[in-house]
């Protein structure tokens, strides 16, 4: 939970506004006070989207599934202002962390402990699917550990069970390694889709891992519907469950009534020796509207009502052209990765040397540069070391094919940032390296960045970097400027460090792009 910022209104509808939730790309939650001192969370959307018909239309979906579902399972709806700008809901408030954060920082759950959740996770979903609804988006980013349960949050593209599943732009709902195979390649959704939403949730929080690994958006989908999830060290029982729950055929799976009878659990999930710390966890109410020190309390009218509009991508090239694909759309190489986890917990990279030379600078060669991005295959021939964090985005444009026109030719702009805040971290060095095509087939290391730390300042913004001239090579302690593109036309490659000091990095994405012989 966040203080308010000084943009935050002070007050939405009859609720004074106490602090920040979250936010995300369709508006910013609050924690908010009744007249009468009910706690609420209060959803708002982002004015610069309010003018999107289907942005809009799936908003008011929204407060209309959450007014019709009356669940033990689902924090039920309070009010709405759905008639005029500001646009927003309220619905209860429910203390206790996201599981997501829950496993981020505490580890993998016991064996009976995901047994539990199993069935207190299909209960929830028996009462949703009762209405005619399904969730869409089951994922463990929205289920809230709460006192008396988990409950399922977020209903902004669930819809009835007879409605089509495709959105406005023709992409799959959901997120990818939580989507159901029929989904993406038949846009069937029912309730056996959010079944295998399930399996994939507690795959996460039996292991700690994506449930279909790392990577770009589209290479996790291929994987959830060609290969296998990962259950690796998950005891046999406990894998076999959730294998059922994520069979490629939707017709093969368990229903929910099924799954609480295979469970055969005899104690209440809150009654968990393992769960009841993690409800623990819930963030401290503030009793007043908490802001930063020194922060303007500005009038009422003076005050947007919404948070900061949305960054704009790298030289407002499109990050969301990765929908059937990763990148290279007309040579714009876009890409969005969805984790689960910080790299490793967020602590050490691994990689050896130097541990105790205090914040990042410039990363050094520790002989582990082995990556080699293919353009025909768009694809590296490595994996990254580590996962990074929760909804990393990573994007390279070059001045040969950004739409914008802003980025001179013989140059590539690289950015990253994170898709969402991601509140009170410790930090996170982000340093990039850019191998020219005669590295490729070498350990050699390529032309670094200098180390930036993800989370610093409003780490949604786009961090980014003009390649050659934020870019060197610093081997043997000189510094030596990186060489333009059209010195070495071909596939370059990109790899995103994470660093704990100069001489302890692990890469954590691999991507490229490919340049001519046209200069500035």
């Amino acid at each position: 939970m966040d203080a308010l910022r000084a943009q935050d209104p002070p007050r939405i509808g009859d609720y004074v506004l106490l602090a920040r939730i979250g936010a995300g790309g369709m508006g910013v939650v609050y924690l908010g006070r009744s007249p009468g001192g009910r706690l609420v969370a209060v959803k708002v959307v982002r004015e610069e989207i309010t003018g999107h018909p289907e942005a809009l239309a799936r908003f008011r979906r929204e407060a209309e599934t959450v007014r019709a579902v009356r669940s033990a399972y689902t924090a039920n709806l309070i009010d709405a202002g759905l008639d005029a700008a500001p646009y927003w809901i309220a619905t209860e408030y429910v203390a206790g962390p996201t599981l997501a954060r829950a496993v981020r920082e505490r580890g993998p759950f016991p064996v009976v402990t995901c047994r539990r959740l199993i069935a207190a996770m299909a209960e929830g979903l028996a009462s949703v699917h009762a209405y005619g609804v399904t969730h869409r988006d089951l994922k463990p980013q929205n289920v809230l550990l709460g006192s008396q349960g988990p409950q399922l949050i977020d209903f902004g593209i669930a819809r009835g069970v007879e409605q089509t599943a495709l959105t406005q732009d023709g992409q799959a709902p959901g997120t990818p390694g939580f989507t159901a195979p029929e989904v993406l390649t038949r846009n069937e959704v029912g309730a056996a889709a959010d079944v295998f939403a399930l399996g994939a949730t507690v795959a996460y929080a039996a292991t700690g891992r994506a449930p279909f690994g790392g990577g770009d958006a589209a290479a996790v989908s291929y994987r959830a519907v060609h290969e296998e999830i990962d259950t690796a060290g998950v005891e046999p029982g406990l894998a076999a469950l959730i294998r059922a729950c994520v069979e490629k055929d939707p017709a093969r799976r368990p229903g929910p009534a099924e799954l609480i009878r295979w469970c055969a659990v005899d104690t209440a999930l809150v009654d968990d020796p393992a769960y009841q710390p993690l409800v623990a966890m819930a963030d401290v109410v503030p009793d007043t509207p908490q802001r930063p020190p020194n922060a303007p309390v500005l009038a009422i009218h003076d005050l947007p009502t919404q948070g900061p509009p949305p960054p704009p991508p790298p030289s407002r090239s499109n990050p969301w052209l990765v929908a059937a694909g990763v990148g290279a759309v007309v040579g714009i190489a876009v890409a969005t990765a969805v984790w689960l986890l910080p790299g490793n917990g967020g602590g050490n990279g691994g990689g050896g040397g130097d541990k105790s030379g205090g914040p990042p600078e410039y990363i050094q060669d520790i002989g582990t540069s082995r990556h080699a991005w293919n353009g025909l295959r768009e694809s590296c021939n490595l994996p990254g070391e580590e996962q990074p964090p929760l909804q990393f985005q990573y994007a390279v444009t070059t001045g040969e094919n950004d739409p914008s026109g802003e980025i001179p030719l013989g140059k590539a702009e690289i950015g990253y940032r994170l898709k969402n805040e991601e509140p009170n971290l410790p930090p996170y060095y982000v340093s990039v390296e850019v191998k020219p095509p005669h590295l490729l087939d070498t350990d050699d290391f390529g032309y670094v960045s200098k180390a930036a730390d993800l989370y610093e300042g409003d780490e949604t913004q786009w961090k980014n970097l003009v390649y050659p001239d934020d870019f060197s090579d610093r081997a043997g302690g000189k510094v030596r400027p990186a060489p333009p593109l059209a010195d070495d036309p071909g596939e370059w490659t990109v790899v995103y460090h994470h660093a704990t000091s100069d001489k302890n990095h692990r890469s954590v994405v691999c991507h490229g792009f490919m340049a001519d012989t046209v200069s500035e």
